[in-house]
């Protein structure tokens, strides 16, 4: 039986949505501040070049934990769907379906990270001298996999449901666990960029666990027994329906980073520095927007298939505006504090100069990023992912890297490669705009 307090097809809309997002924007702060712990120890204790090579391969680790996050979002609608039209038979399968998914992805994600990590990093141009440091800490990322894979996988699971509060116990715990042994690795241990990635794959191991023994434990249909563990055809066609375009989405916004990054490798090692440490502010910026995302995905889902399209529409409305209000409040605060920020991470003045300028630049325009964020995942609520799979791939992908590939090699400027993401937000939030309208009339929701 599904616990009353996490369906959210019942109770105030605004409250049930907020009551979601609150715990997952909190719980996403500490995930980013364990990641961002990482750039951080390693710019003030190890020094700029091993900085360069963490932050240098962020990309390339945001692509692999998007790829998965999309198919946890795929299989978090469709429990979210079962659990709203209260199939408990269809829940239980979906939830199986998608262990045994996480199983498969954790060996291939484990030996082709392993082996494929020199190929990558020369294709991404890394430098001579920041290259060492890039492939170690890369190699023993991915030797942990299985914790990254399983950890997305079973807390969407858990977010499908309802449930944002237990996530955000374990992660609280163990990016604390994460910080201390960061630090101790590198400061008493003597250990280099690997120390920052084995403190990183043990908390995402424990957080793992910790979800796991909850849906061992729990006693609603969510609950995951061993012996049920295999794939169901239907279930897992339906999870690939709506999580490969999300996937593929994430994954190959993330390999446009790639390139981009790539394009950044051209410029000196306190650019890359520089613009690698704006990213990791940016992170905290769209924690609301990923909150906010996470919320109305899953309550879109669990509306659609309670049938409650009024709800739906509510609910929509008020997370869309609700998260381009707090972004545009994180904006200002980010544009005023950047250079303290970015100092942060490394006090070199060209590392702060390069830094500061993209974080100013792109303050304007995040309202656009964080608004286009929240409509994707609306989309994927109403199991309509190939739209935004689309609108991304093509606004986000395709012309950042043909601008760059075109206009970059003319133009070799740093200020290319930073306006060039305000100008793809501004062009996918208008398609949203246009799709979202069509969808209204057609009575959609």
């Amino acid at each position: 039986m599904q616990t009353s307090q996490y369906l959210m097809t019942e109770g105030s809309v605004r409250k049930k949505i907020i009551t979601f997002a609150i715990p997952v924007f909190i719980g996403q702060l500490f995930q980013q501040m364990y990641n961002t712990a990482d750039s951080l120890i390693v710019g003030k204790l190890i020094g700029k070049t091993a900085l360069a090579a963490v932050t240098s391969v962020g990309s390339l680790v945001f692509l692999i934990v998007g790829f998965f996050m999309g198919f946890s979002m795929g299989a978090g609608v469709v429990i979210a769907r079962d659990i709203g039209a209260e199939d408990h038979d269809a829940v239980s399968k979906s939830v199986h379906t998608t262990v045994a998914m996480g199983l498969a992805a954790s060996l291939i994600m484990t030996l082709c990270g392993v082996f494929g990590t020199p190929v990558i990093l020369r294709w991404m141009d890394t430098p001579a001298d920041v290259f060492p440091e890039a492939e170690l800490y890369l190699k023993v990322y991915f030797l942990g996999s299985v914790g990254l894979v399983f950890y997305n996988l079973l807390v969407g699971v858990l977010q499908a449901s309802g449930d944002s509060r237990h996530p955000l116990y374990y992660l609280i715990f163990c990016a604390i666990l994460n910080i201390i042994l960061d630090y101790s690795f590198i400061r008493f241990f003597g250990m280099g960029v690997e120390g920052a990635a084995l403190a990183t794959i043990i908390g995402q191991l424990i957080s793992a666990l910790l979800v796991l023994r909850r849906l061992l434990r729990t006693e609603e249909s969510i609950r995951i027994e061993p012996k049920k563990i295999r794939f169901h055809g239907e279930k897992l066609r339906q999870i690939v329906h709506i999580g490969l375009p999300s996937a593929l989405q994430a994954c190959v916004i993330d390999l446009a980073n790639m390139m981009i990054q790539a394009y950044i490798n051209s410029f000196d090692s306190s650019a890359m520095a520089g613009i690698g440490a704006s990213s990791k502010l940016e992170g905290f910026i769209f924690l609301p927007v990923n909150a906010f995302s996470m919320a109305l995905s899953t309550f879109v889902a669990q509306n659609l298939g309670a049938g409650k399209k009024d709800r739906m529409r509510e609910g929509i409305r008020f997370g869309l505006v609700s998260a381009v209000v707090v972004v545009f409040a994180v904006s200002v605060m980010n544009y005023i504090f950047s250079p303290t920020l970015v100092g942060f991470f490394n006090s070199e003045p060209d590392v702060i100069a390069y830094g500061t300028l993209r974080s100013r630049i792109c303050s304007f325009f995040f309202c656009l990023c964080g608004f286009s964020h929240v409509a994707s995942a609306v989309m994927r609520g109403l199991g309509r992912p190939i739209v935004p799979t689309i609108v991304m791939l093509t606004c986000w992908c395709a012309v950042r890297v043909v601008t760059l590939m075109t206009i970059g090699r003319i133009y070799h400027e740093i200020l290319l490669v930073i306006w060039i993401y305000p100008i793809t937000w501004a062009l996918s939030s208008i398609v949203y705009v246009f799709y979202l309208r069509h969808l209204r009339k057609l009575q959609i929701y």
